[in-house]
């Protein structure tokens, strides 16, 4: 059974920055891909960024150069980066292991 939750959200103003993890537990996550998805009122789910077992990235094309995604095997857990936020970005963010697993969420909200 595979545990992942995530933690890190909260409110920011525009043009700051969050950082967001993903402990997992119950399994390692070293031999999986991760990622991380967003869900805003209203609109569905939608990937944001993921990283492989052996740490190639990709990325949204409405967060690069913004959002960085990394993992730290021997923590079991992954982080997302996020500089620059917007407005748009607001949403509940959730944490995936890409085979099916998925963590509670956790509210970002970009507000002045």
């Amino acid at each position: 059974q595979v545990q992942l939750v995530e933690s890190g959200g909260g409110l920011v103003q525009p043009g700051g920055s969050l950082r967001l993890s993903c402990a997992a537990s119950g399994n390692m996550i070293s031999d999986h891909t991760m990622a991380w998805y967003r869900q805003a009122p209203g609109k569905e789910r939608e990937m944001v960024a993921r990283i492989t077992s052996f740490g190639s990235t990709n990325y949204a094309d409405s967060v690069k150069d913004r959002f960085f995604i990394s993992r730290d095997n021997a923590k079991n857990t992954v982080y997302l980066q996020m500089n620059n936020l917007k407005p748009e970005d607001t949403a509940v963010y959730y944490c995936s292991r890409t085979d099916g697993y998925w963590g509670q969420g956790t509210q970002v909200t970009v507000s002045s």
